[in-house]
Formats: structure tokens, sequence, C-alpha cells
């Protein structure tokens, strides 16, 4: 089984047409037969989060946010449990060089950790990943 990292941005494509993209969908298809995705933990609240926003700016309503969650939480997507004093210096040093914030560098850092390819639309990070050579799917 082939595996990666998740974060936010792909995510958020399944769940807003006009975000979607042929990879984005390609993506979702594959976790439903022979993908896993891991996130770190802060994944869910970045999820949950967005559909929140969007649901106050009337571009989802609750129960399709409701419903997309259903739908999320059925699909093989790891949650990463580990968050060692090790791994938090990992992830704060990403954020230092790379000016970026904790919350982006926890996706490197996982990937790097796990030898994992990242799938992100965020174009920022899909530059920093490349140059640290963690291979982009998206």
């Amino acid at each position: 089984m082939e595996e990666f990292v998740l974060d936010c941005s792909a995510t958020m494509a399944w769940c807003f047409a006009d975000e979607a993209t042929r990879e984005t969908e390609d993506l979702l298809d594959s976790l439903a037969s022979d993908r896993r995705a891991h996130t770190p933990s802060i994944w869910l609240f970045e999820v949950t989060n967005v559909l929140l926003v969007g649901e106050r700016r009337d571009r989802i309503n609750q129960r399709d946010a409701t419903q997309f969650l259903t739908r999320l939480w059925a699909l093989p997507i790891t949650i990463d449990p580990e968050m060692t004093p090790l791994i938090v210096q990992s992830i704060i040093n990403l954020g230092r060089v790379h000016h970026i914030s904790t919350y982006d560098a926890a996706y490197l850092e996982l990937a790097l950790r796990n030898g994992l390819p990242f799938a992100t639309l965020d174009n920022r990070l899909k530059k920093i990943a490349e140059g640290l050579e963690i291979h982009c799917l998206l």
C-alpha cells in the first residue's frame, strides 16, 4: 500500500468543487483502493476550521459539512500520534529556516520523518518540500 502525507489544502479540495482538480480527485479515488494518508494532529483542527468558516460565509451548510466529515473519517487516514520534544524541535526548526508556520512545518516534518511523499495544493509548501527532497503528489 502506498502512503503519503496529506495536508488540509488537498483535503478541502474534496469538499469544495471549485478547489477540486483532476489530481485531487484521483488522489481521493486512490484512498479508496490502494493508498493510506498520514496527517499531523493539527490537520483535524485545520479541516474543521475551514468547515466552520465555510459555514459562516455560506459556502457550505452544516448538514453538508457533517456529511463531509463522516465521509472523511471513513477514509484510510492515520493521524500521527507522535509528539515528542525532538519532533517539536524539528517542527520549530523547519518553521524558522523556511519562514513558515509551525502548522505547515508539521506536515513537512511528518513527511521527512517517515520518508513519505506529500499532497498539498499550497505552492509555497510544494517548493519548500521539493527543496527538502520530498516528492509532491499534486
